[in-house]
């Protein structure tokens, strides 16, 4: 399964925490179809090592795109996007 490349840049824009700039990036990239509907999210390590970030910030970006209601997470699964909005 291949990924959608996701390239980030954690000094663009706004000053804030790196882990709500991460969710707002993947949210843009979900509300512009990037990352489409029923698309898996790499897995938080590799995504981690991707856009050079910590485990954490990943961890704490994803949790935040949960709560937003733009992302699903299955155990054994992955993180699936749910909708546009």
């Amino acid at each position: 399964m291949g990924t959608v490349p996701i390239p980030f840049d954690p000094e663009a824009g706004l000053p804030g925490y790196l882990y709500v700039k991460l969710a707002d990036y993947l949210a843009d990239r979900i509300r512009d179809g990037t990352l489409p509907r029923g698309a898996v999210l790499p897995n938080e390590r590799s995504l981690a090592a991707e856009l050079e970030v910590s485990l954490g910030t990943v961890r704490r970006a994803t949790r935040l795109l949960r709560d937003r209601g733009l992302v699903t997470t299955v155990p054994s699964l992955g993180t699936f996007v749910r909708a546009r909005s």
